[in-house]
Order: C-alpha cells, then sequence, then structure tokens
C-alpha cells in the first residue's frame, strides 16, 4: 500500500520518511497544501496528515498525541478518518503505552496564533488542536473516495500564543528560514523568551511523534487496515 503524508515542516518530512512514508511539506501555503493533497489522492492508496498542532483544549500540554476521528472545517464540514487505519492505529499505541487524544482536529488555512483566538475556536468548534495540513487531506481523500488518518501532535498549547518571530520563520519549502526570524527578533528583542518556549514545545511534539510511529508504522502500510 502507498500512504502519503502531507506536513507543514521538513523537520516533520524527514521524521516520516525515515519510517518509510512518503512525505511532502506544504510550508503553511494553502494552495501549496491544496496542489499536494489533490496530487497524493490521485496516486496513493491512502493518506496522512503528519506532524504537530496548535492545542485548542485547556488540558493538552505539549507532546499530546493526537489521533482525532474527525477533521471539521470553519464553514461546518466534517470529514471522518478511515475506522479501520484508526481502530488499528489506536490499539497499536495503546499496545507500547501511548495514550493519543481522539476528539476533533479543526482544519483551518491560516495559523491561530493568539490564545484569545484559540479559546474562540474551542468554544465554537469544540475542537481539541488545529491545524493547516488536515483540511486538505480530508477534503482530498474525500473528494477521490480514498482513506485518511491523521497523527499529530500538540506544540503549542491553548495557554501560549505565538510570537511573531515563528509565524515568519518558515521558508515556502518547509525548511526553517533563520534570516527571517533574526530580522523579526531584532525589529521586537522581547519576542525572544516566546520563541524560545516555542522552540521548546516543538521539540516536545517532535519527540512524541518519533515515539509514536515505530509502532504504528507496520499498522499504517498493512492494506487490512483499510478494511
Amino acid at each position: 500500500m502507498r500512504l502519503v503524508a502531507l506536513c507543514g515542516f521538513a523537520a516533520e518530512v524527514r521524521l516520516a520518511r525515515r519510517f518509510g512514508i512518503e512525505a511532502h511539506a506544504t510550508g503553511g501555503d494553502a494552495a501549496r497544501g491544496r496542489a499536494l493533497a489533490a496530487q497524493a489522492a490521485e496516486a496513493a492508496d491512502g493518506l496522512l496528515s503528519f506532524g504537530i498542532a496548535g492545542g485548542l483544549a485547556p488540558r493538552l500540554p505539549p507532546g499530546t498525541l493526537l489521533l482525532p476521528r474527525a477533521i471539521v472545517s470553519e464553514s461546518g464540514e466534517r470529514f471522518t478518518v478511515d475506522p479501520g487505519l484508526h481502530r488499528r492505529t489506536a490499539a497499536a499505541l495503546a499496545e507500547a503505552g501511548l495514550h493519543a487524544e481522539t476528539g476533533d482536529l479543526l482544519g483551518l488555512e491560516a495559523v491561530v496564533a493568539t490564545r484569545h483566538a484559540k479559546a474562540a475556536h474551542h468554544a465554537r468548534h469544540g475542537a481539541t488542536a488545529v491545524d493547516l495540513e488536515s483540511i486538505h487531506v480530508a477534503r482530498a481523500a474525500h473528494r477521490a473516495g480514498k482513506p485518511f488518518l491523521v497523527l499529530r501532535a500538540v506544540a503549542d498549547p491553548a495557554a501560549h500564543g505565538l510570537p511573531a518571530a515563528a509565524l515568519v520563520g518558515l521558508h515556502p519549502s518547509g525548511r526553517a528560514a533563520p534570516g527571517r526570524v533574526l530580522a523579526a527578533v531584532l525589529r521586537q528583542p522581547g519576542q525572544i523568551p516566546q520563541l524560545i518556549d516555542a522552540a521548546r514545545d516543538t521539540r516536545r511534539a517532535l519527540a512524541a511523534l518519533r515515539a509514536a510511529l515505530p509502532p504504528i508504522e507496520r499498522q499504517i502500510h498493512n492494506p487490512k487496515s483499510l478494511a
């Protein structure tokens, strides 16, 4: 079975590929995300949304694994993940002693950067977390009649906002853009503590994903999981 993953960052792509999953980065660009998801849906047997996410539920700390049962959009669309993939992945994680939250994930096309915005989205949609790639994966999979799964981990929790430097520090390819980060920091040096916190929380999220991949590798590659 050919499973293709859509990620935001190059670091997530490298992690997925380490475990034999074909992966592509959107760089947080909505148009690129739609195009990559459509291309993957044409060629792949199944789609995976993989990487970090922003927390909306206040109870979720950085590093919390997310295995949502459904993706919801701001306009009210709801896409259910493949039940076979979800069931087998949840079982594999549980056998490895790992817990994953299964609440809805909100798919948006722009970053939710402030605590107030996160609280508003949580109140309106009831979702546990938010990301930029899952809605493209869900829509493309639905149109193509292909199964899809979402495996994410909370990086920036609901109680934390993202500094301006974190929002400009990504190249369209998904690679880091240190020059942009430095320029933003020079303009606003006061955001350095927030930027350090964001980097630490991102490392926690990536570590959680790294721990989750080995026990589920065979499950997401197993054609029977699509039954």
